[in-house]
Formats: structure tokens, sequence, C-alpha cells
């Protein structure tokens, strides 16, 4: 795992080098379901390179990501890659900030590596439950396991303006809500034990890299409409401290 590791974070290097060169100019913009489902020229070249850099030195894998036809796994066994190559395409578009890319390793539905690049800040949090948390090549400490009451909750702005699976209690008995537009950022949120969860909908390559790195600091997460996570399709997910975790599920059980 380590020396997968290390090849693994010279690929997102290079991506992000790229990505952040290639902001400086015009960036072609498609809508996909809808006007605020974008993609960018840029997410199709980054996943393009990333998937090329698997297939180069691991041509037997899996590979799962958000576009360009890879997006439904068939099934769990062997080594799966799960990429997503901008996330955050409305705050990338928009903003020019605030997005991430994401990696994560499966083997046989086990979470062995995980990745959150935040690109424009060069900050590379990963590892796995052999090796470790960190960001960049300095070890991250494991946040203190606060209670819901006790810390800023990251959120899906849809799920809280519906009250989706009590969203608005629970975000109500938190210290706080706060909406980035960024699962990989909210995760990150969480890893240096800035927030305490996270409330969202999110397809596979959203929470794969995110799930392995709270695995590797014990915390936890689930589907709020499954047990198991299904890594097919959206899903409404929770994810967090083991305390937090604990209340908000009492709280959705009522």
């Amino acid at each position: 795992m380590e020396a997968t590791a290390r090849l693994v974070r010279t690929w997102l290097e290079e991506a992000g080098a790229t990505v952040r060169s290639k902001l400086r100019g015009q960036v072609e913009v498609t809508e996909k379901s809808s006007r605020t489902d974008l993609v960018t020229n840029i997410d199709k070249e980054n996943q393009a390179f990333l998937v090329e850099c698997i297939q180069q030195h691991f041509p037997e894998d899996q590979i799962q990501a958000e576009e360009n036809g890879f997006d439904n796994l068939t099934n769990q066994s062997g080594r799966t890659w799960i990429i997503d190559p901008i996330d955050g395409t409305l705050n990338f578009v928009l903003e020019r900030e605030n997005f991430c890319m994401m990696m994560a390793l499966y083997e046989a539905g086990q979470g062995r590596l995980g990745f959150i690049y935040d690109v424009i800040n060069e900050k590379l949090y990963w590892g796995g439950p052999e090796l470790g948390l960190f960001c960049n090549d300095e070890p991250l400490p494991t946040p203190v396991n606060k209670d819901l009451s006790e810390g800023l909750l990251g959120i899906n702005a849809y799920m809280y303006a519906h009250n989706i699976h009590h969203a608005q209690e629970i975000g109500e008995a938190s210290m706080g809500v706060r909406v980035s537009g960024c699962a990989g950022l909210e995760f990150i949120a969480i890893l240096r034990g800035k927030h305490i969860g996270y409330l969202s909908n999110l397809s596979p390559w959203d929470y794969a890299a995110g799930n392995v790195l709270l695995d590797t600091i014990g915390f936890t997460y689930r589907s709020l409409s499954h047990e198991k996570l299904q890594f097919e399709g959206r899903e409404y997910y929770v994810g967090g401290t083991p305390s937090a975790m604990q209340t908000m599920q009492t709280m959705q059980a009522k």
C-alpha cells in the first residue's frame, strides 16, 4: 500500500498542476441533466489522464468514475479504483476554487487507500487503515470525538431546505450548518476536526475516498436509506464522529 500510495500521489500532483494551469484559460462547460449539473473539458481530460495511469500500472483493476461511461460498476470483486476528477464542478466553474480531486482504491469492497486533493491550496489528504492519515507529508492526529451539539455540520442545501431525513432538526441541534458545495472539502473539514459530520446526497465517487479516510481515523458513515452503501447511483449519506453519528441516528429514527 505504501508504494501504491506514493505512485498515486505523483499522479494527483501532476494532474493538479495541469488543472491549475488550465484554469488560467478558457474552460469549456456543458450541461448534463440540468443547468446546475455541469461538466467541463477539464473534468473529462483529468479523468482520462487518471484512468490511463491506472490502466498502465494496474491493467487488471476495475475503474468506476463520474464521466465518459465509467459510472456503472457491475461488481466490487477484486481491486476497484473510484475517481472523481473534479468534485464541486459548480464551484470550479463559477468560483475557480473550492473544489477537489478524489480517488480511492477498494479491494473486494473494502477501502484500502483514499486521496482527497485540495487542488488550489495544494494540500493532499491521503491514507488508509494500514497507513494512517496524512496531509502531504505530515501525519494528522485523530480529531476529538465531539457530539452533534459541540460542532459544525456540513450539509446539502436542498436537504436542509426541504427537511429531508430530518436535516433541519439535525442542523438546529448542531452548533451551526455549513454548505460548501464540495464533498471533498466537507470530508477534509471532518478529518481536520473542523466539522463533526456531513449530511448529503452523494454518488459513489463523492464518498468513496472520504469513507476510506473516515475508516482510517475510526469515524463512521452510513446510507440514510440502507445500512450499507450501495456504490450505485445517488444515496442519502451521513458521516462523522461516532458520537455525532449516534445522536443523528437517534433523531432520524423518531
